[in-house]
C-alpha cells in the first residue's frame, strides 16, 4: 500500500506486520521448494494393485476394525485387506475434505485479495489447492482399482462431486438436513468471499478440521518414513507420505492466517463473530461420533453398517447372514479394544482443538470448551450402536 495517500484508519496494509508477512513468505518458499506433486502424481500412474496386494499399506494399528473380533478372528491375509481397505476408507473421506478446501480456499482468496498487499495469502491458496487436486486424483486412481480388484464394486470410493455436498461421508443425517448444509454452505460461500473476517476465520476452522487429520497422517507417513526398504515400499505408503508432507505445510498456513494475518483485520462485529462460532459449532456436530471401524474418522457408525455387511459377505470372509449379524454386534455393539482406541483419538482431538483456538477472542465458550463434542461418550455411543443395529438388522430381513 503506498502510503502517500489517504487511506481510512480501518484500512491496514499486511505490510504493516512485517513478522507476519516473514511467517507467509517463508512457508509459501518452502512448500515451493518440497512440492510433491509430481512426484505424488507419478506413483499415481505407477500404481498396480498386483504388485502390492499382499501388502499392508498402513501400521498394523491403522487397519478397518482393528483390535474389534473381526481383527482378533481374521486370517493373516484378511488382515492385510483390512488395512488396504483402512487407506481406501480413509482417504476417501479426505477427497471429501480437499474438494471443499479447493472451493474454500478461492472463496477466501476472493475475500482477502481485495486488501492492501494479501498477495502472499493468496498465492499459497493457489498453490495449495493445486497440490489438492493431485492428491485427490492419487487416492481416487489407488481406491477406485482396490475396491474393482477386490469387490467389483464401490464401498467407500465415489463418482468425484462437487464442493456443496456435506464433507462427513459417513453422518448423522437425512434429507432435510443434507438441504440445511447445502444451504448453509451456499451462503458461507457467498460471505467468504465478500468479508475478509470470514475469509480469515475459515482458515481456523480448517485449522481445527485438519488437526486431527495431522495427528493421523503423521503415523500414517512413518510408516514409509521408517521403512529399512523404501523402495519397495508400496506405493498407497509412500503417497500416505508425499501427502503429508504437502498437508503440513497447509496447517501451517492455516494457522498463521487464522491467528497471525487476522490481526491486520478491524475487528469483527457481532454479526461475524456470530457467524464465525456458527462454523466451529458445525466442526464439532461434523465431530462429534468417532468410528469403531475408522479409527481416526468421525464417522458415524450405523451409516457405515451396510458397508461391513457387505464385506463380511464378501468372498473376503464368505460369513453367512447370521455369522455377519453375530460379528457386528459384538464389534460394534459391544466394547472392545478398537472401540477405546478411537474414543482416545477423538479425545487427544478434542484437547488439541481447544488449545488451538485459546487465543482467539472472538471464539465463545461452546466452542472454547468444545461442549458439544463432550456430550459424546462411549456409553452413548454404544447405546446409539446397539438400537441402529437392530434397526439395520430389521431393515436387511425385507
Amino acid at each position: 500500500m503506498n502510503h502517500t495517500f489517504s487511506h481510512p484508519l480501518t484500512r491496514r496494509s499486511l505490510l504493516d506486520d512485517q513478522k507476519t508477512c516473514r511467517k507467509l513468505e517463508l512457508n509459501l518458499r518452502k512448500n515451493r521448494d518440497q512440492d510433491s506433486t509430481q512426484e505424488i502424481d507419478r506413483l499415481a500412474v505407477q500404481f498396480d494393485f498386483k504388485t502390492c496386494q499382499d501388502q499392508y499399506w498402513n501400521p498394523e494399528a491403522f487397519s478397518l476394525l482393528f483390535a474389534t473380533p473381526l481383527w482378533e478372528s481374521a486370517t493373516s491375509e484378511q488382515r492385510i485387506k483390512l488395512n488396504q481397505l483402512y487407506w481406501v476408507a480413509y482417504y476417501s473421506q479426505i477427497i471429501s475434505a480437499e474438494i471443499a478446501t479447493i472451493f474454500f480456499n478461492q472463496t477466501s482468496a476472493a475475500g482477502l485479495y481485495a486488501l492492501e498487499d494479501f498477495r502472499t495469502v493468496c498465492d499459497i491458496l493457489d498453490l495449495e489447492s493445486a497440490q489438492e487436486r493431485a492428491h485427490i486424483n492419487a487416492f481416487k486412481t489407488i481406491g477406485e482399482a482396490f475396491e474393482l480388484a477386490v469387490f467389483g464394486k464401490r464401498l467407500f470410493t465415489y463418482p468425484m462431486r462437487g464442493p456443496y455436498v456435506a464433507t462427513m461421508m459417513f453422518r448423522n443425517s437425512n434429507r432435510v438436513m443434507d438441504f440445511w448444509r447445502q444451504l448453509q454452505l451456499n451462503s458461507y460461500s457467498l460471505l467468504s468471499s465478500n468479508n475478509a473476517f470470514i475469509a480469515c476465520q475459515y482458515f481456523a476452522v480448517r485449522g481445527v478440521r485438519t488437526l486431527n487429520g495431522k495427528l493421523v497422517q503423521h503415523k500414517l507417513s512413518q510408516f514409509y518414513a521408517r521403512s529399512p526398504e523404501k523402495e519397495t515400499s508400496p506405493v498407497p505408503a509412500q503417497i500416505s507420505y508425499f501427502h503429508f508432507l504437502d498437508e503440513s505445510f497447509h496447517f501451517n498456513s492455516s494457522t498463521i492466517i487464522s491467528h497471525d494475518v487476522l490481526t491486520a483485520l478491524p475487528d469483527p462485529t457481532p454479526f461475524e463473530k456470530w457467524v464465525a462460532n456458527r462454523t466451529l459449532h458445525g466442526t464439532q456436530r461434523d465431530h462429534f461420533h468417532f468410528s469403531t471401524a475408522v479409527n481416526g474418522l468421525f464417522w458415524y457408525d450405523p451409516a457405515l453398517f451396510r458397508n461391513v455387511y457387505e464385506i463380511l459377505r464378501s468372498p473376503l470372509f464368505s460369513m453367512t447372514d447370521a455369522e455377519a449379524r453375530q460379528m457386528m454386534w459384538r464389534c460394534f455393539a459391544e466394547e472392545s479394544e478398537g472401540l477405546h482406541l478411537s474414543a482416545k483419538s477423538r479425545e487427544i482431538a478434542m484437547e488439541s482443538y481447544k488449545e488451538y483456538l485459546a487465543d482467539l477472542q472472538y471464539v465463545d465458550q461452546t466452542n472454547r470448551e468444545m461442549t458439544i463434542m463432550g456430550r459424546n461418550s462411549i456409553t452413548e455411543h454404544l447405546k446409539t450402536n446397539q438400537k441402529a443395529l437392530k434397526a439395520f438388522f430389521r431393515e436387511i430381513d425385507f
